[in-house]
């Protein structure tokens, strides 16, 4: 797999954290990676490190395998309409990444009969660290097990039904964003509790991923760790009462939740 050659179309904020975790890991050699950009200039140090660079998305699907499709919604079906000769059976597998376009849409477009993906990483891939939802109307499971080694090394991925796409761009890519508030959140609390910000940060980051890496190695439910440190009249139950009045919980679904119908909207 390390000699497989891909190519990242449309490399920004999200491709590049790809592109961070695939050239972290040495899971593709960077010889063999090729990003593209309108204005090149954006990722012209990538040259660097040995990977190739340019503003030829033609040229870019010629010289790869995996072409992984890192481009806005609004503007996808319109590049591969342009690229649509340049697919080839049997060398080509293509990754689209934009929300709310489906397998569908792009076969339609895509006249050659290749295995067509649709992924939705986070940009924690900057440091290995994403969760990929993949979905594929492909049976190819050579290219199944391509594009999930591809993604696998830049987190942890797993195969869903394309129906819940949209729910995993919401909890998965959007799910960042709403982490990274409430930490902001924790941290604001903590340097009004006495903490200075750098001490704060580093409290409320590292326990965050604590209670995260408890969840993933014991397998319980968040109550059953919760339990275990809200002692009766204890500051910890103080604390999430009085949050849960103020509408915590319900706040969050309901934020994920608005997402989610801006996307089907």
């Amino acid at each position: 797999m390390k000699n497989k050659k891909i190519a990242i179309i449309g490399c920004g904020n999200l491709g590049l954290s790809i592109l961070n975790g695939l050239t972290a890991e040495q899971t593709i050699f960077p010889s063999n990676i090729i990003v593209t950009r309108r204005n090149e200039e954006g990722i012209e140090h990538l040259k660097e490190t040995g990977i190739r660079t340019s503003s030829d998305n033609v040229w870019a699907v010629s010289e790869s395998e995996i072409i992984i499709v890192a481009l806005k919604p609004y503007n996808i079906l319109e590049v591969l309409k342009e690229l649509n000769s340049c697919f080839i059976p049997g060398q080509h597998i293509l990754v689209s990444l934009a929300t709310g376009i489906s397998l569908e849409q792009i076969q339609n477009i895509v006249s050659s009969p290749i295995p067509v993906f649709r992924a939705m990483p986070n940009t924690a891939a900057d440091v290995g660290m994403s969760m990929t939802c993949i979905s594929t109307n492909s049976t190819d499971v050579t290219a199944i097990d391509a594009v999930k080694y591809c993604f696998n090394s830049i987190g942890n991925t797993v195969v869903i039904d394309e129906g819940l796409m949209d729910s995993a761009t919401v909890l998965g890519a959007c799910g960042i964003a709403y982490v990274l508030r409430f930490i902001r959140g924790m941290i604001q609390g903590g340097i009004q509790i006495g903490f200075d910000a750098k001490t704060a940060s580093d409290i409320v980051t590292h326990t965050v991923k604590g209670a995260a890496e408890l969840l993933i190695e014991k397998k319980e439910h968040p109550e059953f760790e919760i339990d275990k440190v809200t002692t009766p009249k204890g500051c910890t139950i103080a604390g999430l009462n009085e949050m849960e009045h103020n509408g915590f919980s319900s706040a969050l679904i309901k934020g994920i939740v608005t997402s989610f119908e801006k996307i089907e909207s």
